[in-house]
């Protein structure tokens, strides 16, 4: 019985052992973004949006008396430096999470270093279903995959544009998969087949031979699986051509640089997304305010990927005020599982997270380009 008892009051013990990253004073996260490479206006947007939300529950007197402390590690968007900053983060710096890790095959490639280690991850920038799928304790997401997004929007924007001839084209990894996944699901709804599909190679710049083989074979819808330096190459490249067919995009088009680096030809994209991008111009006064605030800090405007960091670390900061001043690994993840978000002031679907749901909503909406501006064309729940 001595020795039961004692068993059992170590276990308590290390149960209520803060985990690492975790002190008196102090919550530590990590980051892991591209500032370097392609996507750099993506991952810095990001970064910026994180640091605001700590900045401003800091200032509020933190969390249970901790303050958060963001580590930030470039990866130049190669899931090789992806692996050497997690390894960094989790055993020399000993995070306690990492938060918006950009990329879909470079955050799947640090969870790897992650989980063994008891490191969260967070709300990852990247859109495959294996960031809540199959559950894990330690792994949390905001955003749908690729797949959930383009499986249910395919099949009536393709009725309504009277496509007859479907095709995609993607990058060769784990975030075009997704995307060549859900287009083949969506599609076998309404009996319909891929007539041609292109990839390429992550980090190629020239699409002439793909576009040219999706004219080829009259493709009349066509679903990217591109970043945005890709979709801007491919959709040029198609006008070019004179071939003028829906082009539809993850969340990963839903972006100004689209308009910004294309102009005029990206009218007519269409893109899933959750929330809104913030024009300020006709901004509501909530967001008007949170931009202020913003230009303020970085001196630029915010973007949507600005107001995804900024989503992230707030939705952080509901579970650490739920898990209480005695923070563990598996009070946070209780914690997290009881997370009930409404609506926010910049469009996001309202999130709930359970014991058996790891991802906040699945629920998308679809803009298009139009004039240079994203316009919503189906809100929630309107996929039909």
């Amino acid at each position: 019985m001595a020795l039961l008892g004692a068993g059992l009051l170590a276990a308590l013990a290390q149960a209520q052992t803060p985990p690492q990253g975790v002190t008196p004073n102090e919550v530590l996260l990590g980051t892991i973004a591209d500032l370097s490479g392609p996507v750099a206006p993506y991952g810095r947007d990001v970064r910026n949006g994180l640091q605001m939300a700590i900045a401003e529950i800091n200032a509020r007197g933190g969390i249970h008396g901790r303050q958060l402390r963001l580590l930030v590690e470039d990866h130049g968007y190669d899931p090789k430096r992806s692996v050497l900053a997690a390894q960094k983060l989790v055993n020399q710096d000993k995070v306690f999470a990492i938060v918006g890790s950009f990329g879909t095959p470079h955050s799947l490639a640090a969870m790897q270093v992650m989980f063994p280690k008891g490191v969260f991850s967070l709300f990852p920038m990247a859109l495959a279903r294996e960031t809540y799928e199959p559950l894990n304790p330690l792994k949390f997401a905001m955003l749908p995959a690729s797949f959930d997004q383009i499986a249910p929007v395919v099949p009536g924007l393709y009725r309504e544009r009277k496509a007859t001839r479907a095709c995609v084209l993607y990058q060769d990894d784990d975030f075009g998969h997704e995307v060549l996944s859900g287009t083949e699901a969506g599609l076998k709804t309404v009996g319909a087949t891929l007539v041609e599909r292109a990839s390429y190679k992550r980090g190629a710049t020239d699409f002439s031979s793909q576009v040219a083989r999706l004219k080829a074979a009259n493709c009349d819808f066509v679903v990217l699986g591109t970043i945005i330096r890709e979709t801007v190459g491919v959709i040029a490249e198609a006008r070019k051509l004179g071939f003028s067919p829906t082009f539809l995009i993850s969340s990963t088009g839903y972006s100004e640089l689209i308009p910004r680096l294309g102009g005029k030809d990206m009218d007519g994209l269409y893109a899933v997304h959750t929330a809104a991008f913030p024009y300020l111009d006709d901004a509501s006064a909530p967001v008007a305010d949170w931009a202020r605030r913003y230009q303020a800090q970085f001196q630029s405007a915010p973007t949507i990927f600005s107001v995804y960091g900024y989503t992230k670390i707030n939705l952080i900061a509901r579970a650490l005020e739920r898990a209480g001043p005695q923070l563990t690994t598996e009070g946070f993840t209780r914690a997290m599982e009881g997370v009930d978000v409404p609506g926010d002031i910049f469009g996001n679907p309202p999130m709930r997270f359970s014991a058996a749901q790891h991802l906040g909503s699945s629920r998308s909406r679809l803009s298009q380009l139009q004039n240079g501006r994203w316009k919503v064309v189906l809100d929630y729940d309107q996929f039909r």
